[in-house]
């Protein structure tokens, strides 16, 4: 009888260059350029593979204003920094964000597919519908996708896409030049898929990698955001609320997942990390207190309106209740809205107290290293967490966590002193996918 894998700590790395919030591109050790500096790029990922992290974490989004926060204005397109990094690293897991709503499956595929073949194995997508309604004038479309329709829409896609990823059998090329074979022609597999909103022939013009597919990653929130991600999703960007809230999320998740019969161990749930720390808790509380100071209400409420399609909540009183926007209609991120108008009514907020909350990252990771790796811990032994997604952008936050928290972790044996794997699947313990056209024929049937 074989022993179970003894579960281990998870960690990626959200490179954010200048900061997905209105204060961090100030800091005088971060380079202004950050977001469109390669160098920059390569040189944290390298910092986070030489500590063992599993995977760096590209977001993007197809819509800014000129509110929008500082990294989100001016940033590289994830699949081009991704394969700079493919060539710049060896181990760590390279997962970029591709929207479904405005893009087609084959380009996709074809487009992960070959990240995944630079690598060697360690590509990743994180599979979103678009959150900001505006992002649909940029492709050519008056109105957004309604919500529903995003997710009917954003499922059909990743099989097309995970369909044509399947398009050759391991075997298909002989390569035979003696006997002048290069394809076995019985090998190579026409998709041909019809579909409420895709149809798509195939075959791809690309083999599989040594992981057999890319790890596909997913961050919903709502009810059918985390349908898709039960159903889909090798791993999932948690947005929680705390440590209860995310126990509840991981329940949630993992239980939606074994009703559709996959197994719960096969979706790492990773929350976003964004520490606060320094040599004392006190001190670390009297830092993370200085930098929500130096934020503006008025930056903190622009950040509350991107989750409502950049509602302008200026236009109501600062001190006044947490204003009505059930008019609103939550076509944007429509999970993460409704989290906030929840929160904001069981707990009376005023809509400075919301904005202050919800404006920029809320942090329940405040104080010394080793308070800050006993709170890790806490999580993933209490099961609202398989690991998180480290917050990267200001220097010091990053050496210190590097530094002075991983080793502690590495220490109590929750995390890898060393990588065992050289692809993403195997950082995550994940198994490679059976390519579908080898495959039992009844398997293949019940698909």
């Amino acid at each position: 009888m074989t022993t179970a894998a003894k579960r281990q700590l998870k960690l990626g790395a959200i490179l954010e260059g200048v900061g997905a919030d209105h204060a961090s591109w100030r800091d005088p050790d971060l380079a202004g350029d950050a977001s469109i500096d390669i160098g920059w790029y390569i040189d944290n990922a390298r910092l986070a593979e030489a500590a063992k992290f599993d995977l760096v974490f590209i977001v993007d989004s197809p819509f800014i204003t000129p509110d929008t926060a500082p990294h989100f204005l001016n940033r590289l397109e994830p699949l081009t920094l991704l394969s700079a990094l493919a060539v710049s690293t060896s181990k760590i897991g390279l997962v970029g964000t591709l929207t479904t709503s405005y893009w087609e499956p084959y380009n996709v595929a074809r487009q992960f597919g070959s990240l995944d073949h630079i690598s060697k194995g360690r590509a990743g997508w994180n599979v979103v519908t678009t959150g900001l309604e505006g992002a649909a004038r940029n492709y050519g479309r008056d109105a957004h996708f309604d919500h529903a329709v995003r997710y009917e829409r954003a499922g059909e896609f990743v099989d097309v896409v995970q369909g044509l990823w399947d398009s050759y059998e391991d075997d298909a090329f002989p390569r035979d030049k003696a006997a002048g074979v290069f394809l076995d022609k019985d090998k190579q597999h026409a998709l041909n898929h019809k579909g409420p909103h895709f149809q798509v022939a195939g075959p791809l013009a690309l083999s599989r990698s040594s992981q057999g597919q890319p790890v596909i990653f997913q961050a919903g929130v709502s009810g059918a955001g985390r349908d898709l991600g039960a159903r889909i999703a090798e791993g999932v960007f948690a947005g929680v609320d705390g440590f209860e809230d995310a126990q509840e999320y991981y329940a949630d998740l993992k239980a939606r997942a074994a009703a559709q019969g996959r197994d719960p161990d096969h979706i790492s749930v990773l929350p976003g990390l964004s520490p606060v720390i320094a040599e004392t808790d006190k001190e670390a509380r009297a830092l993370a207190e200085a930098q929500r100071g130096s934020v503006s209400i008025d930056k903190l409420l622009t950040q509350l309106g991107r989750a409502f399609g950049y509602h302008d909540f200026k236009q109501y009183p600062l001190d006044g209740p947490f204003p009505d926007v059930s008019g609103l209609s939550l076509n944007s991120y429509k999970g993460h809205a409704e989290r906030i108008v929840r929160i904001s009514r069981e707990q009376n907020l005023t809509l400075r107290q919301a904005a202050e909350r919800f404006g920029t990252w809320r942090s329940d990771f405040v104080g010394s290293p080793q308070t800050i790796a006993n709170e890790i811990q806490r999580w993933f032994e209490g099961r609202a967490a398989d690991g998180f997604i480290l917050r990267v952008t200001r220097p010091r936050d990053f050496a210190l966590f590097r530094e002075e928290v991983v080793p502690i972790l590495q220490a109590r044996g929750l995390f890898r002193t060393e990588y065992e794997h050289d692809t993403l699947r195997g950082h995550l313990g994940l198994p490679v996918p059976e390519n579908r056209w080898t495959r039992a024929p009844g398997q293949l049937a019940a698909e």
